[in-house]
């Protein structure tokens, strides 16, 4: 490798992506989802009723948005009794865009 070249040699091992870090890029991906995630600023905790009626969404669909969210680092949730609230999960988004710029510095 030339100087200042952090490209691996043919003999390093590429780096690959987590898997938790495919799903985060899947998450943000999805015009619906970008729109769901905003509901989430300023630490809101919203049930899959309040995101479907802010999200103008029906609520099967706002389910489903929010397990990829979740299964992406973006979201948490907790139970209290029947309800699941959801949140925002800075930590595994901070984990997602760690490991991503980790792979950019190698393959770019």
């Amino acid at each position: 490798m030339a100087a200042g070249d952090t490209r691996p040699d043919s003999a390093d091992q590429v780096p690959e992506l987590r898997t938790a870090t495919h799903d985060f890029l899947k998450a943000l991906a999805n015009p619906t989802r970008q729109r769901v995630m905003l509901l989430f600023a300023r630490g809101a905790e919203l049930s899959v009723n309040e995101v479907a009626e802010q999200a103008g969404i029906g609520q099967p669909t706002a389910s489903q948005q929010l397990v990829l969210l979740r299964r992406g680092g973006i979201l948490t949730s907790r139970r209290i009794g029947k309800v699941v609230l959801y949140r925002s999960d800075k930590e595994g988004v901070s984990a997602a865009l760690t490991d991503l710029q980790d792979y950019l510095r190698v393959c770019c």
